[in-house]
């Protein structure tokens, strides 16, 4: 096994290997990836009999996360992979509507699952793979491999309780990594910072797309943002890095930070970008490409061309153009095409695109005769072909990265003792793009601290959901048909 640390390992000489992975924890070559994939393949084998089920993956983020990942794409095995920080209920839930033949469970989730199915991912795990006999390795030709298979089951927040479960299949990430590669490729030996969870389309897609472009992935587990100064403003093997805004804001509150001149861009996306974070980034030339991806279009499908040395795109608030051949359309409510600068829902259409979700149901009204995507989003469309997101998914609420259904919160804390209805709500932020505020009104008088609640619901819901702010109120304001209006508070409190 090759491997060492970043900064004493010199980059490819001649012979030397192409390297896949390099975290605080170690560098991996290619050749690395192909032994743990040989084992992971024998391994899958013995336990479910077939590389044709799916298999899901509940752990943090980790160098082995991603070797298993790598290699499940190498195999075309379909795999699930789960937020760990998900609740017991919920990820029952999961489970129990995907039935896995494996679960792949870190130290930390094991105990969380019982049955002979359930496989610990731990130090001696990783260590046994680059013991496999590589003589015996037989992997099969990826390029054999059905491109209608499906690689991945993701799970994705909408505006309902029940979360959409997203089938993805080959054709449509490598459609992806193909579109977008025109706009940016890393070269090999070159780091992509990989700091996203790795159970969002957004981190596994930087998983998949290095593998079609042999470049390598730097994965750092928690944000760290003086180590990431650091790589970004002084390591020149670093080219890309995809962060959400509230982690740029943070490397932009040090008025010293830039990026180095061989640095290509930063790609940024998962949520609300204000207009104060692009000008502070343009006026540092710290190049940024803002996108719009979303879990059905495996990850960006829209997007600012990147301009060196250094560039920025104008007009700022713009999110780009659609990577060709995927189209984009405004349509108003009755389906009819909108002209520029008339807002409406942002309807898409290409080989990015998904099939639909996993529940037939699901898809009704989603998808029109000729296979056109009704998105939820609301955006318009200026006289250059440049997409201005306005709102996402009506009520659907992006934080930090994170993806919050409103829904869920609020019946969490209407079964508060204090609390006779609650409204939660995305209110603009500076640093989370979103805070997730609830509006309440009180049951017996009592008025409760906002500490009391958070600590009140931490049993129910995960961090990032819990409400930021409090507000409390008499009164919703409501239709005639008591439907709470959410855009009048959302416009009172921003």
């Amino acid at each position: 096994m090759f491997r060492s640390r970043l900064h004493s390992f010199e980059f490819k000489r001649k012979n030397q290997p192409d390297v896949f992975l390099t975290s605080k924890d170690g560098m991996y070559t290619y050749s690395d990836l192909e032994r743990f994939t040989g084992f992971f393949k024998d391994l899958v084998e013995e336990k479910a009999d077939s590389l044709k089920w799916p298999i899901a993956f509940i752990a943090e983020s980790s160098d082995l996360l991603i070797f298993a990942i790598a290699a499940c794409w190498k195999l075309g095995v379909p795999f699930i992979p789960i937020n760990p920080k998900a609740k017991d209920k919920e990820l029952q839930k999961y489970l129990n509507a995907l039935k896995p033949a494996l679960i792949f469970c870190d130290t930390r989730n094991r105990s969380r699952l019982e049955g002979d199915n359930v496989i610990k991912m731990d130090e001696n795990f990783f260590l046994n793979s680059f013991t496999h006999d590589v003589r015996n390795i037989d992997l099969p030709d990826e390029d054999s491999i059905e491109d209608d298979r499906i690689f991945g089951y993701f799970f994705t927040s909408g505006t309902t309780s029940k979360p959409k479960i997203v089938p993805l299949k080959r054709r449509q990430i490598k459609a992806a990594a193909k579109s977008s590669a025109t706009n940016f490729k890393p070269d090999p030996n070159h780091f992509w910072l990989l700091c996203l969870p790795l159970n969002h389309i957004g981190g596994i897609s930087i998983i998949l797309r290095s593998l079609f472009y042999h470049s390598a992935i730097y994965r750092m587990g928690v944000f760290d943002e003086e180590m990431i100064k650091e790589f970004l403003g002084e390591n020149h093997r670093f080219q890309a890095a995809s962060l959400v805004p509230t982690m740029l804001k943070r490397l932009l509150d040090d008025p010293l930070f830039k990026t180095h001149r061989e640095f290509k861009s930063i790609l940024l996306g998962g949520g609300p970008i204000s207009g104060e974070l692009l000008r502070t980034s343009a006026e540092r030339g710290i190049p940024i490409v803002s996108s719009y991806g979303m879990t059905e279009t495996c990850a960006q499908i829209i997007a600012n061309p990147l301009l060196a040395p250094s560039g920025m795109y104008t007009p700022l608030k713009s999110v780009g153009k659609p990577f060709p051949p995927n189209e984009m359309q405004i349509r108003d409510d009755n389906g009819r095409v909108l002209g520029k600068n008339q807002s409406g829902a942002l309807w898409l259409h290409g080989p990015q695109v998904f099939d639909g979700y996993y529940y037939s149901e699901e898809n009704e009204g989603r998808f029109d005769d000729e296979g056109w995507f009704n998105t939820g989003d609301y955006g318009h469309i200026n006289g250059f072909g440049h997409l201005f997101i306005e709102s996402r998914r009506t009520d659907l609420i992006v934080t930090g990265g994170e993806n919050v259904n409103p829904n869920e919160v609020e019946e969490a804390m209407q079964k508060l003792s204090t609390i006779k209805e609650a409204v939660v709500i995305g209110v603009p932020d500076e640093e989370w793009g979103q805070k997730v505020t609830a509006v309440v009104t009180l049951k017996n008088g009592k008025t409760p601290l906002l500490e009391e609640i958070r600590e009140q619901l931490k049993n129910s819901l995960t961090d990032f959901k819990l409400p930021k702010e409090l507000k409390i109120v008499q009164d919703l304001p409501k239709t005639p048909t008591g439907k709470v209006k959410r855009w009048e508070l959302i416009k009172k409190y921003q």
